[in-house]
């Protein structure tokens, strides 16, 4: 059986909000912690919006 798509409940980027640092944080924690190798992490990480911060030199 297909699955059903939906826009019902689709949310638009203008109105999602950037998580705070402290829970950007410990989420890192976690998926790094269940990551099965360092490229899961980054992928799982990137897909989540809370990769890590770009390097400024």
């Amino acid at each position: 059986m297909a699955a059903k798509t939906t826009t019902e409940n689709d949310i638009a980027d203008e109105d999602l909000e950037p998580v705070a640092d402290e829970t950007a944080r410990q989420a890192q924690r976690v998926v790094a912690a269940y990551a099965a190798d360092a490229d899961e992490c980054r992928m799982l990480l990137s897909m989540l919006g809370i990769g890590p911060n770009p390097k400024s030199d």
